[in-house]
């Protein structure tokens, strides 16, 4: 019995009662370092004043903001997808090749595309000069009008092999006696994909997006190697924030009511989608 009984403890313990104590520091009076920390009830101080941080509103806002990787993703995807069911020569090697930047972890995909919007010699700088367009030659990831279109570039590069495979997956997995006998009734192509293909993605899509909306709800690494929040907070996405409010400021309590709302974000925006995936199967 014990065997069963340990693995579940532990589950308990460090996500159930981690979460519980998450909460209660994030409105206990407890002072970091202080040699006279009660953990006593402090209030909703820090939730109070949340929307009235600038800080806090800038990362939140560009926590959303991040979201704009599911659509875009999505459709690069799909239209890779349909480039690779057709086929053609040197599939396989295109196949390994836009799954790679999905295989590097983010620290590395942070540290090449810092190299790459290096405002001196970074690579697109250098082939905007070399072709002539030196004027749009730009400061890319240190700029607060343009860190964010930096980060869901890089974050597009790095996500859409990963949703080309699932949706490559998705279309496969439709019976090719099925695709043959709408071929023998005369249908086209494009119409085979659309009464056929497409519908068979649901599952692909939900992964997809599960998977996209929950790195966006959480990307620190990435960012934080990229940019390290900035220029200022342009960059800051509530994790970012968690982080520095905590570990660098030292101020533990609003560091975790930062976290309680990332888990409620979590819980509202990607639980239902999955719970109503889930339903439907």
């Amino acid at each position: 019995m014990w065997p069963l009984v340990i693995p579940a403890a532990l589950l308990i313990y460090f996500v159930y009662v981690s979460l519980g104590w998450n909460f209660w520091v994030s409105v206990s009076d407890w002072e970091p370092y202080s040699l006279q920390a009660s953990y006593g009830f402090g209030g909703f101080q820090w939730y109070a004043q949340m929307f009235s941080d600038s800080a806090f509103v800038q990362s939140l806002l560009n926590t959303l903001i991040l979201f704009l990787i599911i659509p875009i993703c999505l459709i690069i995807g799909l239209g890779l997808a349909l480039l690779m069911d057709q086929s053609l020569k040197g599939t396989s090697l295109f196949r390994n090749l836009i799954l790679l930047p999905y295989a590097l972890s983010f620290v590395v995909t942070g540290t090449v595309w810092a190299w790459m919007y290096n405002p001196s010699n970074g690579i697109i700088n250098s082939i905007l000069r070399a072709i002539g367009l030196g004027s749009l030659a730009g400061t890319w990831h240190t700029s607060q009008s343009t860190v964010m279109v930096s980060i869901i570039v890089a974050l597009v590069w790095q996500f859409s092999g990963y949703v080309a495979l699932l949706f490559l997956a998705g279309i496969k997995s439709v019976p090719q006696n099925v695709i043959n006998a709408a071929k023998l009734d005369g249908a086209y192509s494009p119409r085979i994909y659309m009464r056929l293909v497409l519908p068979s993605l649901k599952g692909s899509l939900s992964s997809a997006i599960t998977v996209l909306a929950m790195f966006a709800l959480r990307s620190f690494d990435f960012i934080w190697q990229l940019t390290g929040g900035g220029p200022g907070y342009a960059s800051h996405t509530l994790p970012v924030l968690m982080y520095r409010e905590t570990f660098e400021m030292n101020n533990f309590a609003y560091g975790s009511a930062i976290s309680c709302v990332l888990l409620v974000l979590v819980l509202v925006l990607v639980l239902p989608f999955t719970y109503k995936t889930n339903k439907r199967k």
